[in-house]
């Protein structure tokens, strides 16, 4: 059984697994984390996951953890990896369940002053106008084709629609349609369980939330994110729901059946994989960047509801909400690094890319990526900016503050009605259908996140831009 005596420190905020630990690890397995937040890593299985992750075949450098790292399936979630695309694998598990679960940051042109006398009025508008909840549909039901575009245009398909504007795509992670996606790899049941639900918000850790810019950190680099003290914003955290779920459940079973094919020895039956070149890699690969499309189309058709919300309530003096950025949590990607073509797995991590990266919208080159780090419930959100010192962790940083309490444990421990009279104390406007859901998502479950995003700024990953404080927030 690990102690911390078998880790060693690498910084303040760097802590390692030597190769040496264990006979079938392929590479070291390195945690970032302060004296803080290393004490919480003992409290599950996430650090004997991230040794199972070291050992799987192709990985290069090292295995990674965020410092939101808690258990999950497989990968911890917080987890990053790359593999060689030639002589590697992927793995369902090292993307997880709700692919391309991400979250998107809209600006309006109005301060918290002027927005506040509406806020109660907002929020039920947008909890009439975007559904959510476990299994809810929306009023769009996909035909076939419309499936068939969604799943492999993504956001693109959406805007032509009419569900958005033309400048909505530069500000999406992959412009909102991730090469390689291949509708024929989803499955029927899939496509059946997502037939409905293009701009819905799903339950657990999903939500919506009205924000205001409550400090900034850095004024040039918020200048071009188009951020200011007291700026209202708004947060759509969401994913793929049933569809990517069901996509992920059909692929974990396949890889089951074929590794003994490929003669893959797992250390976690969880881990189940297939070489990236095989022809079950690449129809999961596939079958992922479709479900992430529908992901990203999901998030911008949630958005065009926002912003008709928004003018019901505020009319041609609320202004236009503006796109900052999209990004996503659970996803495997093909990216070059040192000229070699690696498959990089980030399980509940977001990409954090540097300035003068093509990858980012030209209006961020000088800055770096925005990086969007949602908080837990009442708390607070971060916005920061990429940095080229994160190449060591394959340009990846956390994605949330990350659990410490199952979400059983958290009803039982949390008083839904206790907790939601907090909130409103505190000026949050609270709208969530069931006090179950309200509990799970209590910030006594989850990690300080003002905790988690200074390691992040600390270990010279991301810089913090700026502090978004909720004013609402709506809940599945």
């Amino acid at each position: 059984m690990m102690t911390k005596k078998d880790l060693n420190k690498i910084s303040d905020f760097v802590w390692e697994i030597p190769k040496s630990f264990r006979a079938d690890m392929r590479v070291p397995a390195r945690i970032y984390a302060d004296q803080n937040l290393l004490e919480k890593v003992f409290d599950d299985r996430s650090l004997e996951q991230l040794i199972n992750v070291a050992t799987l075949p192709g990985i290069i450098n090292y295995a990674l953890a965020m410092p939101d790292m808690h258990e999950g399936y497989g990968f911890p979630i917080g987890g990053v990896a790359g593999f060689e695309a030639k002589e590697g694998i992927i793995s369902p598990g090292g993307v997880g369940y709700d692919i391309n679960c991400g979250v998107r940051v809209l600006r309006s042109d109005l301060s918290f002053g002027e927005i506040q006398p509406h806020i109660v009025n907002l929020m039920n508008q947008i909890q009439r106008d975007v559904p959510s909840g476990v299994g809810q549909g929306g009023g769009v039901k996909l035909s076939e084709e419309s499936m068939k575009k969604v799943l492999e245009e993504g956001v693109r398909c959406i805007i032509e629609k009419g569900y958005g504007q033309k400048e909505d795509i530069e500000y999406c992670e992959e412009r909102g349609m991730m090469a390689g996606a291949q509708a024929s790899a989803v499955s029927e049941k899939a496509k059946s369980r997502g037939r409905d639900q293009l701009g819905t918000l799903g339950a657990g850790n999903h939500f919506l939330e009205v924000q205001k810019v409550d400090e900034i950190f850095d004024d040039k680099i918020a200048a071009v994110f188009g951020l200011k003290k007291d700026l209202v914003t708004i947060m759509i955290h969401c994913g793929s729901r049933g569809l990517g779920h069901q996509v992920a459940t059909d692929y974990v079973s396949v890889m089951h059946k074929v590794a003994s094919k490929y003669k893959i020895s797992l250390s976690d039956a969880e881990l189940a994989c297939a070489p990236f070149e095989s022809q079950e890699g690449k129809q999961y690969f596939s079958a992922m960047a479709s479900s992430a499309n529908f992901a990203w189309a999901n998030r911008q058709m949630i958005m065009h509801l926002v912003r008709g919300a928004w003018q019901r309530i505020l009319g041609q003096s609320g202004g236009q909400l503006k796109l900052i950025y999209d990004v996503a949590h659970n996803v495997a990607k093909l990216e070059k690094y040192d000229g070699q073509n690696l498959v990089i797995h980030r399980k509940g991590a977001t990409r954090a890319f540097p300035p003068a990266s093509h990858d980012i919208p030209e209006k961020y080159r000088l800055s770096g990526q925005p990086v969007l780090i949602p908080g837990t419930m009442g708390t607070a959100s971060y916005i920061l900016a990429g940095t080229q010192k994160a190449k060591e962790t394959f340009f990846s940083v956390c994605h949330g503050a990350g659990r410490v309490m199952s979400r059983h444990a958290a009803i039982r421990a949390a008083e839904s009605s206790q907790l939601r009279q907090k909130l409103e104390s505190e000026g949050i406007v609270v709208r969530c259908l069931s006090n179950k859901g309200l509990a799970e998502e209590a910030p006594m479950a989850y990690k300080d996140i003002h905790n988690v995003v200074e390691v992040v700024e600390q270990a010279g990953l991301a810089k913090k831009v700026a502090r978004l404080k909720p004013l609402g927030v709506i809940k599945g």
